[in-house]
């Protein structure tokens, strides 16, 4: 049957052959050939009527052999009539189809079928492509191999398919019946890693067998820096390798690292596992061998898991920590981290053994926005242990002992929609000082608010005037505050000095223009507080002491205030004209005066009397019976005060450098510069409070970003150096007197080609130290675990570029951070620097795979370094090499580290360290 076009032949071809072997098979082969100028082909189907080879166009490049086709057909009709044979396992079980380029022949002496150049067979699932494949139809098998040029070089390699199953050898040898195989050189990849075999035997969809077999999981496949010589294998694909003898070869070169038998466990999924621990020897503090960070990983399921982790040291010192990751999609997501570490130091009968125990609890939980937008719940839970930080001895900690608060906050807020709308929180919060360690909570906070009314308001349209901006709203906060230390934590003794304490507060307010460019806002506030504490004060005469008394029970206390603020906004422009370098200048200022006003609440006062022993009264004292209230004291003393403040921000217009820019460049000169004062009208003495400066701008194409602040005070000091109501212009100074002073700025700067290629691993290890308190940069170090790749490792697979350069770029990639603080006291002349520091980091890549990083700082006030750490990170392509080394201070240590990058072989390392010096 011909096809329209003229350039293409259609032909069905319908053979049928009967082998005799001491019994009779009945073999059938249908196929459809399809060639055409591009050399495709079609389905073949099982039945089609016999052919003439007459009605092969002569351009086609199909050959039959020299069998009498009028003999053949004339069979092929017989037999085809008399069919009544059921068909035995022999038949094929679906259409085979087949294309080539060059030519496909058909030699019917031979019942085979021979295809060229960009060879493609499909049978069911199972797919074939190489330089040339003959088609044994006699006994159903297929044979793929590669094509030799002039040159005596190879190409098109074959390529089974079948599944997800892909095999890339030099040869192959399939049958359609039995479904198994025999490979030659065949390469496959199994989860990350790759299998070279010199001999494969395909037994069923889900088992191979190999023989002299190489595993790695290196990008160069040809010439891998490692791979395991598997002497003898099974391949069950997506699930495991089960090996004889193997031992690592790195450059071809063997290595004593074997095994009798090995086990690799291949898979999509996470499963659990055990960790590899290190192992290394403590000689800084006599705890003798260790092994650190091993343990077993738990996949619970798809949505959480846990890692439990250990250390152990000779002298009995250990460690424990459990880690759990937990999410489920669209809802929340979170974290749970328990660390616990029982420190032995020297040997029990030794004057300088000592044992203590630290802890820390880290739980951070997000919920997805679009979970429930009316509700939320979040947790960042940091506590411990105050000198957890600081006395650790596990290295990933390494960066945080530097903190000195510890915080923690857990939250669930509820919105309930409508007119007004009403909001309702309870948090509970953790503030830890690892210095002093006192603790802070507050188990909890309630807080309550209804949304903003406006009585006045319009049905329709925007509020105007006075009247209809006039709004009030309702805010609830309650609160049960403890304060306790380190040792009493988690103790009974810490609830019994805890205190509790309702606030209601409702604030009335409206705002509205005057002469169009004045802004006036105008309020009032009434505050009432519940507490269920109170103190009585009374003197006794015979002790000659002062005697509190607590007295349990609901107490409470109203007051009320007034205030108004009138502002406005004043812009000013200095145009210098186009053809100038600085062609204009903006100032905006932002002017506010404002005025408050609170009466004295004296009803809430009461008095005890001071007597001396001989019976006279030598004092009266006021005092408060709320006195130990959490939101404050009602206010004895009338106020009446004004409030002075000036914002500015000013920006410039300069010329670009860019000849073809049009616009010209904005550079922000300041963006914020702000005064603020106030002056105490009811005050009988010191009425104008210190002004206040303070400032910021950005640097460099906002690469540098500085803050600075200043106190000046108008008043003198006297001969001790304590404040008088005297004006420090009139005792002979100047008009203002500096009290204090700080300047911080925060510089970065890297080369133009610079790109950190480690960007995951870095945000690993930032968000492990923001968890812990830390920085978020790496001004204090990086925290360091090597062998855990869950928290600062390396996969393979994020590297785009893992092959040798042979050429580097002459300009270095580099980065540096430099944060430089300094605070300045002159309260009482003494005229200090109070503190006076300089931090710095960077990142320097020596070559496409030498990188070095550092992190260090000195103190100008004390004339020392701080803290330093030097990091140096090796790429060896499939494995990584790291080094850090702390070289001086009381944490002085190193850690060496060497292992392959894949998550399936990072157990697979080497790891030697050297602890710090116990400091007493």
């Amino acid at each position: 049957m011909a096809i329209q076009k003229p350039s293409h032949t259609f032909t069905k071809i319908h053979l049928k052959a009967l082998r005799t072997n001491s019994f009779q098979i009945l073999l059938t082969l249908s196929f459809t050939v399809f060639i055409n100028t591009f050399c495709e082909a079609q389905d073949i189907p099982k039945t089609s009527p016999p052919i003439s080879p007459k009605t092969i166009s002569d351009s086609t490049q199909v050959r039959t052999d020299s069998i009498d086709a009028s003999q053949v057909n004339e069979r092929i009709q017989d037999t085809v009539k008399v069919d009544s044979v059921k068909k035995g396992e022999g038949f094929l079980e679906g259409q085979v189809k087949y294309l080539a380029t060059d030519y496909v022949s058909i030699n019917q002496r031979e019942q085979k079928i021979y295809l060229y150049n960009n060879a493609e067979v499909y049978y069911k699932d199972m797919h074939i492509t190489a330089g040339t494949i003959v088609i044994d139809y006699s006994i159903n098998e297929v044979y793929a191999g590669r094509i030799k040029d002039s040159l005596g070089n190879y190409s098109q390699h074959p390529v089974f398919e079948q599944g997800q199953d892909v095999i890339e050898p030099d040869s192959i040898r399939f049958n359609f019946d039995t479904r198994k195989a025999l490979v030659w050189n065949s390469k496959t990849e199994q989860q990350g890693g790759t299998i070279v075999a010199e001999r494969t035997k395909k037994e069923n969809d889900s088992v191979y067998f190999i023989s002299r077999g190489r595993y790695t999981t290196s990008e160069d496949v040809e010439d891998p820096e490692y791979y395991f010589l598997i002497r003898k294998g099974k391949v069950v694909p997506g699930k495991k390798v089960v090996t004889g003898l193997t031992n690592m070869f790195i450059y071809d070169v063997p290595t004593p690292i074997g095994l009798p038998f090995g086990f690799f466990p291949l898979t999509n999924k996470r499963t659990s596992g055990i960790i590899i621990p290190s192992f290394g020897e403590d000689t800084a503090n006599d705890r003798g061998y260790f092994l650190q960070n091993g343990g077993y990983y738990f996949a619970i399921s798809d949505y959480v898991d846990l890692a439990v982790l250990g250390d152990y040291y000779t002298n009995g010192s250990y460690g424990l920590r459990l880690q759990s990751s937990y999410a489920l999609r669209y809802k929340f997501r979170g974290s749970v981290n328990f660390r616990y570490e029982n420190l032995i130091n020297s040997e029990r009968g030794f004057p300088d053994f000592s044992k203590s125990s630290i802890y820390n609890i880290r739980w951070s939980h997000t919920q997805d926005a679009k979970s429930n937008p009316s509700s939320r719940f979040s947790a960042s839970v940091n506590l411990g242990s105050s000198r957890y930080y600081q006395q650790s001895i596990n290295q990933l900690n390494a960066s945080n002992f530097l903190n000195n608060t510890l915080a923690s906050s857990i939250s669930y807020s509820k919105t309930f929609a409508g007119e007004p709308q009403v909001n309702l929180s309870m948090t509970a919060t953790h503030s830890q000082n690892t210095n002093t360690e006192v603790i802070n909570m507050t188990l909890p906070t309630l807080q309550g608010s209804v949304g903003r009314i406006f009585p006045f308001a319009p049905k329709t349209g925007s509020k105007k005037g006075m009247i209809q901006n006039i709004n009030f709203q309702y805010n609830l906060r309650g609160e049960n505050r403890i304060q306790t230390t380190d040792s009493l934590f988690f103790k009974k003794e810490m609830f019994d000095e805890a205190k509790m304490g309702v606030q209601h507060n409702i604030p009335l307010s409206t705002n509205f223009k005057l002469f169009k460019y004045l802004s006036i806002t105008a309020g009032t506030s009434y505050q009432e507080v519940w507490t269920f504490k109170t103190i009585e004060r009374t003197f006794d005469q015979a002790t000659q002491q002062l005697v509190t008394t607590e007295n349990k029970g609901f107490d409470s206390f109203r007051t009320y205030n007034f205030s108004t603020s009138l502002g406005t906004t004043i812009y000013g422009m200095f145009d210098f004209g186009k053809d100038k370098k600085l062609q204009a200048l903006r100032h905006v200022i932002r002017p506010t005066i404002s005025y408050s006003i609170s009466p004295a609440f004296s009803q809430y006062y009461d008095t005890y009397e001071v007597i001396d022993a001989d019976g006279t009264t030598s004092d009266e004292v006021e005092y408060t019976r709320f006195e130990e209230s959490i939101f404050g004291i009602p206010g004895n003393n009338f106020a009446s005060s004004i409030g002075l403040s000036v914002s500015n921000t000013i920006e410039a217009k300069v010329r670009d450098r860019d000849t073809t820019a049009t616009d010209p460049k904005k550079i922000m000169i300041f963006n914020n510069l702000n005064f603020s004062t106030n002056y105490n009208i009811a005050a009988d003495s010191l009425k104008w409070a210190p002004v206040r400066m303070t400032g910021g701008t950005s640097l460099f194409n906002n690469k540098m970003s500085v803050n600075f602040g200043a106190t000046l005070d108008p008043y003198a000091l006297d001969n001790n150096n304590n404040k008088i109501d005297k004006f420090n212009i009139d005792n002979g100074g100047s008009l203002f007197r500096l009290t204090s002073a700080n300047l911080t700025f925060n510089y970065s700067l890297n080369s133009k080609s610079f790109e950190r290629k480690d960007s995951r691993s870095d945000d690993a290890a930032v968000q492990e130290s923001i968890n812990s308190g830390g920085r978020a940069d790496d001004l204090f170090g990086k925290p360091q675990d090597f062998a855990d790749g869950r928290f600062t490792g390396q996969d393979e697979d994020d590297e785009e570029d893992t092959g040798p350069s042979p050429l580097y770029s002459n300009e270095i990639p580099w980065s540096a951070r430099f944060a430089y603080a300094v605070n300045y006291n002159n309260s009482r002349r003494q005229s200090e620097i109070s503190s006076h520091s300089l931090m710095f980091s960077g990142d320097i890549d020596l070559s496409k795979r030498w990188s070095f990083g550092f992190s260090s700082g000195y103190d100008l006030k004390s004339k020392g370094i701080t803290y330093t750490q030097l990091r140096f990170e090796r790429d060896l392509l499939s494995w990584r090499m790291n080094f850090t080394w702390i070289p001086f201070s009381e944490r002085s240590s190193w850690n060496f580290f060497i292992g392959i990058k894949s998550n399936l072989l990072k157990d697979l390392k080497y790891d030697q360290r050297r602890q710090r010096d116990r400091s007493l």
